[in-house]
């Protein structure tokens, strides 16, 4: 099993060793992140990265929130090993559990009952002036402007026919998974992570009809940049990775690649929107 974990939290250096023997005591061999190693440091085989890691081992024990989950799914794209979130953090909608049931977690892990349930991811690639490599999300790709408090002109074509053009702050393209995260915030609907679906949201748009659009996920987005002297980036599940042009293209579309996240018995994704949301039905 293999052992990654947000350092960003000294309290979280208490859990790695914690995790680590646990399954050790099950019988069971741990391996870790050379980062994660060091900052515990742990005296264990250790990986130079993610990927090599995620090669080496038949589950990924993930410690830390959502931001760590997104970028565990992202760098171990192709390798079709499980992904255990603990969480860390504050929402957790990736996450298996909480830190305080990781030893029943585990053990219900290792007695079979639990399920691995596939994420579609998506990629984004740039057409232009700086035509670049395709880029990986799990939640979501986000084309945003700089600093400088001006609308952005987006236009968006659907399988190569136009929708509209968005005037505003930006655009959201969210996965099924990425509905409950910038999307849900910038009033885009929820998704099951089950549907088959892109999400299209616009962020602050000057015009009051825009809405969220709800597209195949077999489709292929493409946006783009109209706006001069204006800047503007595309991120990928929150992590800046590319200035865009006035003319440039991206082009989104499903990948090939999925993240398998290990899932409990008896959990539910409506039961994890009540919890986490606290709306009527939950149980806080």
């Amino acid at each position: 099993m293999g052992v990654v974990a947000n350092p960003d939290k000294p309290a979280t250096r208490a859990v790695i060793r914690r995790a680590v023997r646990l399954i050790h005591a099950a019988g069971r061999e741990a391996l870790a992140e050379q980062a994660t190693a060091e900052f515990a440091g742990l005296n264990l085989t250790a990986a130079p990265d993610i990927p090599t890691l995620a090669r080496q081992c038949d589950l990924l024990l993930v410690l830390g929130g959502d931001g760590t989950m997104l970028r565990v799914a992202r760098d171990s794209a192709g390798s079709r090993t499980p992904i255990f979130g603990v969480n860390l953090g504050t929402l957790g909608f990736l996450t298996t559990c909480a830190v305080g049931r990781l030893k029943a977690a585990l053990e219900q892990l290792w007695t079979g009952q639990c399920t691995v349930e596939a994420r579609s991811l998506i990629e984004a690639a740039q057409f232009g002036d700086a035509t670049g490599a395709a880029e990986l999300a799990l939640n979501d790709f986000v084309i945003s402007r700089g600093a400088v408090p001006r609308l952005i002109e987006l236009e968006v074509k659907v399988d190569g026919e136009l929708l509209t053009s968005y005037r505003g702050d930006g655009l959201i393209i969210s996965s099924p998974t990425g509905s409950t995260a910038y999307s849900l915030a910038a009033g885009g609907a929820v998704v099951d992570p089950q549907a088959e679906v892109f999400a299209l949201t616009p962020i602050c748009p000057h015009t009051l009809s825009n809405r969220s659009v709800i597209v195949s996920l077999g489709s292929v987005i493409e946006v783009r940049l109209l706006s001069q002297r204006v800047e503007t980036f595309l991120a990928a599940d929150g992590q800046m990775r590319t200035r865009l042009q006035v003319g440039d293209t991206m082009r989104c579309q499903r990948s090939q690649h999925v993240a398998r996240l290990v899932r409990l018995p008896g959990a539910s994704f409506f039961d994890t929107l009540r919890q986490k949301l606290n709306w009527s039905g939950s149980t806080v």
